[in-house]
């Protein structure tokens, strides 16, 4: 029945029959709409439901009923004054019985959502989020918000053809969205708002409008907030990522693995991941929302996705690392929690993966015509490798110390290096391609970056330092450079590299005003255990043929870092003994080197010298180095870093060695040092490089490796000097067990040694005797590989067999008696009392 009918008709006669809050609530309501709610009417109802509260319920659902009545009836200037009556009661009345009156409210909020025009959409949702704004003081046990969340989904996706109403009923979606967050996320009974089924229809709808945002970097920033300058209000994505943010803030320990992966599923689903400024700028929100704490469930997350989508698109890849990134580099400040290597297993791991699609695309390229196509993919595979490399790096150096020395030797452990034997199974396929190598090697500067430790064996422990030297000894001048960098950043605790920058002669070291302190004990005995090593590294690594400008320099700066961080005067006079010897192999005829080479190794001895020199405040062995850098000046240009790392620097045909004023000399050095603190007498020991244990394991690990694919430490040592250590060495063990030893000098020539170096020969016997053994394997019968194969395992039996047999079977008795059964020698022994002694043996 319409209002205006019930109070013409029953005003007479039924008016006064009807209960009193049904009149209370009829005259609210005006003859014309347009008049609005009647002030003083809607007081009496309130002063009625306030007085009287067991009548809320009863009043709920009369207005419950006229409200349904209106919709359907399009009648909806009675609608508005319905809803806003409903608000104002519910404002007033805060007792327990206002729960029935709730449930009423949010049937009629259901009624206006359900209906298809826009005004009663919004209508309804701003009573909601009125209603959502109230604390109430019991929780409810019996209410859902399950139909809300789904209907302000669905408002939150509207596609009006109406742009400006499509705006209003998204911005009400958004709206309810958070009105619905806010009423449950701290209602204990309505955790099950955090469930996969509600926040699946949540966080896309959020991430929705957030994605027509025209201005992307906006997003994420944590101190200005999303859409300054607009009116948040009319914005859905502001709107949107302002509801995003509230949420994941009141997320809890368990309920962030929901909160994530719907973002995760849209991204996907969207193909946001290239180009992947969204999905950047959609985690940078994430993190600066969640607690801090937090934040390792993210990374999480972000890790399980990149191991979900091993098989994607380099592109796709790329976007997930870099958005790892993101989440890394704003984590790494505070607590990540368990999730420190696993992150760099993870990402090694891809980094291996893909290095390994690049190879298969390489031979695939090789195998066709397809060149360009190739190429393309070559390409988008080195950005997914540059961003896990920049990822690991970022994060590695923002770890504290004694987590980057872990980490450092976690990355080492990955790489695969020639020479110790955990890495032994790693000699397949392109896990030994130089950019394989230089691609872990670049993790490792960043991560030392800033690094500083108070003990160099801290820092460079043997499972560190070993496998880092064997690649400064490999064929590629970037690996040895990165190397060099590494080292750099460990052994300089005091920041002097940048004053050391560039080979040169520096006039003034003093102006420098380098950082130093006394060497501890603790680092004498580091030089005194591998000082040796990296002595010899340094000294071969100077030979390389294929060394350039970066690589002198670098050389140049670890001898200067060496001598200010870790040189007392025992490891002064050892490494001049180097630089003298660096001189000597640059001098001698034996070496097959470049004279750019030969050059470069006369300067870096130059610049060394003159640094060193000055660092240790020795007047004399100042004014000798000074004299041979001046005389070179006049003379021998080339032989000064200044001029021969030049671009048109003309190179000598050879070097006058005779002209010994051109050259720093042992006799004077010593002679210079001869003051108290220095052990001259040791400057005429030539230095040696010494052959570690690690070559010899080195040599029999990889006999067979071909030159061309990785030159080894053991090949190295095979064509220099080092080589007559190891002859040396073995000669004076065998010593013992030879009859003479003058024949055996005798017999070691030089053109002994020739042939023992020339390992030409041997290697294409070698070579082809690998591939005869590929070729039978691949086309000889299964019977006949058996048959070999049986035939080595029996005689290999045989040879236990023999073995055993002499160590397990009992000592014969002085007077045994010796007998043969069975193919057998068989020993009886006779009674002590019975044997018969020599009389000298016997008193």
């Amino acid at each position: 029945m319409d209002p205006e009918s019930s109070e013409s008709g029953v005003c007479g006669c039924c008016g006064p029959l009807r209960p009193r809050y049904k009149r209370l609530v009829d005259n609210i309501f005006p003859e014309d709409p347009k008049d609005g709610l009647s002030k003083s009417d809607m007081e009496k109802l309130t002063f009625y439901a306030v007085s009287a509260p067991e009548k809320l319920d009863r009043i709920g659902a009369y207005l419950a009923e006229r409200l349904s009545r209106d919709v359907v009836r399009h009648r909806y200037g009675y609608v508005v004054i319905a809803m806003e009556a409903l608000d104002q009661l519910l404002m007033a009345c805060h007792s327990q019985s206002i729960k029935p009156f709730v449930e009423s409210f949010l049937h009629m909020v259901a009624k206006l959502l359900e209906s298809r025009e826009p005004d009663l959409q919004v209508l309804g949702t701003n009573s909601f989020v009125k209603f959502a704004n109230i604390e109430e003081d019991t929780p409810s046990y019996h209410r859902r918000y399950d139909f809300f969340v789904s209907q302000f989904s669905a408002m939150c996706h509207s596609t009006h053809e109406d742009p400006e109403t499509r705006t209003r009923i998204r911005v009400a979606g958004i709206k309810g969205l958070q009105g619905v967050v806010r009423k449950t996320v701290n209602d204990e009974l309505q955790a099950i708002i955090w469930e996969p089924q509600h926040m699946d229809k949540l966080i896309p709808s959020m991430l929705f409008n957030m994605q027509d945002s025209e201005d992307l970097d906006r997003a994420g920033h944590p101190s200005t907030p999303s859409g300054a300058g607009q009116d948040g209000d009319e914005n859905p994505a502001a709107l949107a990522e302002s509801c995003f943010r509230e949420l994941l803030g009141r997320a809890a320990y368990g309920n962030m693995n929901n909160a994530v992966r719907p973002v995760l599923v849209h991204l996907d689903s969207h193909h946001l991941w290239d180009p992947n400024e969204f999905a950047v700028s959609c985690f940078r929100i994430i993190m600066y929302s969640i607690q801090a704490q937090h934040s390792h469930h993210v990374i999480q997350q972000v890790l399980n996705h990149l191991d979900h989508h091993n098989k994607n698109t380099p592109r796709v890849r790329a976007g997930i690392v870099q958005v790892l990134l993101e989440t890394v580099a704003i984590a790494a400040k505070g607590s990540v929690g368990p999730t420190v290597l696993e992150v760099f297993n993870t990402l090694l791991k891809h980094l291996r993966m893909s290095v390994d699609f690049e190879l298969g695309e390489t031979s695939r390229r090789n195998s066709s015509s397809s060149v360009s196509s190739g190429r393309g993919k070559e390409s988008e595979e080195r950005i997914v490798q540059n961003a896990i490399i920049q990822t690991i790096g970022f994060f590695g150096g923002n770890l504290p110390d004694y987590q980057r020395a872990e980490v450092m030797m976690f990355v080492m452990g990955k790489v695969p290096v020639y020479g110790t034997p955990c890495h032994t199974p790693l000699l397949l396929g392109g896990l030994t391609s130089p950019w394989f190598q230089k691609s872990h090697l670049r993790l490792c500067p960043q991560v030392t970056s800033g690094f500083k430790s108070k003990s160099m064996a801290a820092a460079l422990p043997p499972p560190f330092l070993d496998p880092l030297f064997s690649i400064s000894l490999m064929e590629d001048s970037e690996l040895r450079q990165l190397v060099l960098e590494i080292l750099h950043n460990i052994i300089d605790r005091h920041d002097n590299r940048a004053k050391l920058r560039g080979i040169r002669i520096i006039p003034n070291v003093a102006a420098l005003k380098i950082k130093r302190e006394k060497i501890s004990k603790q680092d004498v005995a580091f030089m005194k255990k591998h000082g040796q090593q990296l002595y010899r590294h340094i000294y071969l690594g100077c030979k390389e043929e294929d060394n350039v400008h970066k690589n002198f320099e670098l050389l140049f700066t670890t001898l200067a870092t060496v001598t200010i961080e870790l040189a007392n005067e025992e490891v002064v006079i050892d490494l001049i003994r180097l630089a003298i010897a660096l001189q000597d192999m640059a001098l001698g005829s034996e070496e097959n080197m470049p004279m750019f080479i030969r050059c470069g190794i006369n300067a870096l001895v130059a610049a060394y010298l003159n640094f060193l020199s000055q660092m240790i405040a020795n007047p004399p062995f100042c004014q000798h180095v000074s004299k041979v850098i001046e005389l070179r000046n006049l003379d021998a240009p080339y032989l000064l870093p200044e001029h021969i790392f030049r671009d048109k620097c003309r190179l000598p045909e050879s070097l006058d060695k005779e002209d010994r004023q051109l050259y720093f000399q042992t006799a004077d050095m010593a002679e210079c040092l001869a003051g108290p603190g220095y052990n001259a007498e040791r400057l005429s020991i030539p230095y040696i490089p010494q052959v570690t244990g690690n070559i010899f394991m080195f040599y029999f690990l990889i006999p067979h490796k071909p030159r061309q694919e990785q030159k080894a430490d053991e090949d190295r040592l095979t064509r220099r000097k080092s080589f007559v250590d190891t002859i040396s060495l073995q000669v004076d063990i065998m010593s013992n067990s030879l009859p003479d030893k003058s024949q055996l000098a005798e017999e070691i020539t030089f053109e002994t040694l020739k042939k023992a170096i020339d390992t030409t020969g041997l290697e294409e016997q070698e070579r082809e005797k690998r591939r005869q053994v590929m070729e039978k394997f691949q086309k000889a019968p299964f019977e006949e590989i058996a048959a070999h194969c049986e035939s080595k395992a029996n005689m290999l039996h045989d040879r236990l067999a023999q073995i055993f047999e002499l160590t397990i079977r009992p000592p014969p008795s002085p007077s045994g008696v010796v007998s043969i059964s069975a193919g057998h020698t068989q020993h009886q022994s006779v009674p002590i009392y019975e044997m018969k002694f020599p009389d000298l043996c016997v008193y």
